[in-house]
């Protein structure tokens, strides 16, 4: 064997390593909306392969900026899991945590062009996921309260939350695309209607704002489109569903009545743990000793609120950091966004943090795993973008 065939072995293996390593991410990413248990496996494999490639090419992980107060969130969450009134189910809970780690891994793994590719991944998968929920719900009958459409997920709320991250994805595809623009064009009818037919109010409030802030970074003028948009959805949609989004007013509506409740009964629990919390996953255990008499469930698993559900279960210096990890993910994406870097891209991730604040002040979707790991791969996948992509790029 010569010197020149013994080089290009090592660079061979170089190369298939990345390259699975790539085909894994992009497993991953697509097994997100279709299956958890699936997603898990394909994530372990994504991060092992990660980790192989730090240690062949002897780097440090790096990461956004954002990842700093998202560490410190972790951080402040371990403490008030050691404080919690159940210390040992709330450590197992916090493994949750680890999630965290889809930021630095797509930060590598999807850097220059390969953000793009992980993007349509998302929307194509996702449109596949939206005709099918329109099928559940126009053929399957999963059209009443007791039964929406779930897609494949275990869980209607968790469909939606997903339905309305990869509507952020396609619209920003659609508003800012230079080329290509004829499949999102193609997914958003799919989308669009599979989204209300899962009766989630809090989604329909999370999209719009998503979509309104889109049309306003292309042009203000373009937001003239959304009462249109509102128009249309109450002259077409099915009643039972304009129905179910009116609701969303009616003060003598059992759900509004239940969610006003909730964040009266958080307060309660903010007043005597203000530092640590319950502890998490605690709030649905103590909820009974905090629960408003005006409350209409017995107990529940949540607050129904991002903020609350924060504050009340790991403290008020966890809400601290989360509204840090807030201020910086979009401080960073709007310099991204006026500084030349990927528009498709960097709108979609603004879009998705004001959808998941939209919708969370309903819905606690921040703790939802399958929510929070597509939403980790959207806001950092501009950051990936915009990196020299030739570090990785050996394939």
């Amino acid at each position: 064997m010569n010197t020149a065939t013994m080089s290009v072995a090592p660079r061979q293996e170089a190369a298939g390593l990345d390259r699975v390593t790539l085909w894994a991410l992009l497993a991953f990413v697509a097994s997100l909306q279709i299956s958890i248990a699936a997603a898990g496996v394909l994530l372990t494999l994504t991060l092992f392969g990660w980790v192989a490639l730090l240690v062949r090419d002897r780097t440090r992980p790096s990461a956004p900026a954002f990842f700093v107060p998202l560490a410190v969130y972790a951080a402040i969450t371990l403490i008030s899991a050691a404080f919690s009134v159940d210390p040992a189910a709330s450590l197992v809970d916090s493994k949750q945590l680890l999630l965290f780690l889809i930021v630095p891994a797509v930060y590598h793994l999807a850097r220059g062009p390969r953000a793009a590719t992980v993007m349509d991944v998302i929307i194509s998968v996702g449109a596949v996921s939206a005709v099918y929920g329109i099928v559940q719900f126009g053929v399957l009958h999963y059209d009443t309260l007791g039964q929406r459409p779930d897609g494949a997920m275990s869980h209607y709320m968790t469909y939606s939350g997903l339905v309305m991250l990869v509507t952020c994805a396609a619209v920003a595809r659609l508003v800012f695309g230079s080329r290509d623009r004829l499949w999102p064009a193609l997914v958003m009818p799919a989308l669009a209607v599979a989204l209300p037919l899962t009766f989630s109010r809090s989604a329909e409030v999370g999209v719009l704002l998503a979509v309104g802030l889109i049309l306003m970074l292309k042009d203000f003028r373009l937001t003239a489109l959304l009462p249109v948009v509102v128009a249309l959805f109450f002259a077409f949609a099915p009643d039972t569903v304009t129905d179910r989004m009116a609701s969303m007013f009616d003060m003598k509506d059992p759900t509004v009545r239940d969610r006003v409740a909730m964040l009266s009964t958080g307060r309660a629990m903010i007043a005597d743990h203000p530092l640590t919390g319950v502890g998490p996953t605690m709030v649905e255990r103590m909820y009974p000793q905090y629960r408003d008499p005006d409350g209409v469930n017995a107990t529940n698993p949540h607050l129904h609120n991002v903020p609350m559900q924060i504050a009340a279960e790991r403290g008020l210096p966890a809400l601290a950091a989360f509204a840090w990890l807030i201020v910086a993910m979009a401080h960073a994406l709007w310099r991204l966004f006026r500084g030349g870097g990927d528009r498709v891209l960097t709108s979609a991730a603004m879009a998705a943090i004001v959808a998941m604040l939209g919708a969370g002040l309903f819905e606690y979707n921040f703790g939802d795993s399958e929510f929070l790991m597509l939403f980790l791969v959207l806001v950092t996948l501009p950051f990936a973008a915009a990196t020299d992509a030739a570090a990785t790029d050996r394939s």
